[in-house]
């Protein structure tokens, strides 16, 4: 799949000593570890699911991930960051039920509508982009392997993985078996199928089912592929296993990120740290599909709102926030990006020699290097602009850039 054209991040001088470790809150030790201690630094962010793209839920998270890539480049690491889209899913064909429209048509539309917005928002992107109708037959060769090691089953025509294959089940979330129950269920499971060895083992492949898309299985039967095994080999083919991170919104904790990683155990190594985005809230409710509280990027913009006034709105909020978005929001973004423009253009910006006065650009680092601590980096831009004396403005305007993606 075609990823959209990603900004290029410019070039910084070099601190003097060497680089700050990127720390950032692993959901598993819920404690800060450094995200990748290696020279290469190997990223998979789940994707969405082709409907009501791109809302501020989306944006949220994947800026979360953006900034995760621009310090680790800043620190010198090659990034390897790879992501999905779930281009077959019950909730995509739902809405193309309800709405009259062909499925693979609005999946179409809807990803090139995300590519956009990506795009206008400058999001870095993923060097391997992957829907799953073109990974189908590397999930069903999977799924096959899984069968033949007997880490899964058939339950009629589907086939579900069979946790007791894994011992360290339950190591990613820390949930109590209750919990789990209810979240499976909540969240696309199905724990009370019959014929299942446990009722939280994850439906691998789908049988065919009249009026549903469906593809040649091999020995499994004509069938779909089950979402958690979809990520897990879209990320082992586009990185390999283990790798650094697997990152989403809060919400994949469970069940996605837990069944997704016992799969990669199976395959080859579980994700090392596992990073969640914050949720968003609007008009008092979590910000969601189902209860179609949503405000779009695209409208957005379509009003004539600045993407760059977009971005700076959710980087005021630390990416683990859980906030409501309010209408002040845009107009707090869109002062705070007219100050630092005006700042840049202003005339005694201009003597400065190049390079010198590095205060901004170490301040950006630092706070990337403690979890992404975006709201104190805008406060460090803030306070520039509000006194831009001693600070060479090419070199704020360039640390703004590659740093936090904002292009002034």
């Amino acid at each position: 799949m075609r990823a959209w054209t990603a900004p290029t991040a410019p070039a910084l001088p070099r601190p003097d000593g060497p680089p700050r470790p990127v720390m950032v809150y692993d959901s598993t030790t819920r404690r800060l570890v450094e995200a990748a201690p290696g020279p290469t630094a190997r990223l998979y962010a789940c994707g969405i699911t082709p409907y009501d793209a791109t809302h501020l839920g989306h944006a949220n998270t994947y800026l979360a991930f953006d900034l995760l890539q621009r310090a680790w480049l800043d620190a010198g690491k090659s990034v390897l960051y790879a992501s999905n889209v779930t281009d077959v899913d019950d909730p995509l064909l739902e809405r193309a039920a309800a709405t009259g429209v062909d499925w693979r048509a609005l999946a179409a539309e809807q990803i090139e509508l995300y590519r956009t917005d990506m795009t206008a928002l400058r999001m870095l992107a993923p060097a391997t982009w992957t829907g799953v109708v073109e990974s189908v037959p590397v999930i069903v060769e999977t799924v096959e392997r899984l069968l033949e090691a007997g880490a899964a089953y058939r339950v009629d025509r589907d086939v579900y993985a069979n946790l007791s294959a894994d011992p360290e089940f339950g190591s990613v979330s820390g949930l109590d078996g209750a919990t789990m129950l209810t979240l499976f269920a909540e969240r696309g499971g199905d724990p009370e199928r019959d014929g299942k060895k446990h009722p939280l083992d994850p439906l691998l492949w789908r049988g065919e089912r009249p009026g549903d898309p469906s593809w040649d299985g091999g020995a499994l039967g004509r069938g779909r592929p089950g979402w958690h095994i979809e990520c897990a080999c879209i990320a082992r083919d586009g990185l390999g296993l283990p790798f650094d991170v697997q990152g989403g919104g809060a919400d994949l904790l469970f069940p996605h990120h837990e069944m997704s990683a016992s799969h990669d155990r199976l395959l080859g190594g579980a994700p090392r740290t596992h990073m969640h985005a914050g949720l968003l809230a609007y008009q008092g409710e979590k910000m969601s599909k189902s209860r179609g509280n949503l405000v779009f990027v695209s409208r957005l913009r379509a009003d004539g709102v600045d993407p760059m006034a977009i971005r700076l709105a959710l980087l005021a909020h630390h990416y683990r926030q859980e906030w409501e978005w309010v209408d002040g929001e845009l107009d707090a973004a869109t002062a705070r990006l007219g100050a630092w423009r005006a700042a840049l253009a202003a005339p005694h910006a201009a003597p400065h020699a190049a390079g010198t006065g590095t205060a901004v650009l170490d301040a950006l680092r630092a706070a990337l290097a403690d979890d992404l601590d975006a709201p104190a980096a805008l406060a460090a831009v803030d306070a520039w602009a509000a006194d831009p004396s001693g600070q060479d403005p090419a070199l704020v305007a360039a640390a703004v850039d590659s740093l936090l993606g904002v292009a002034l």
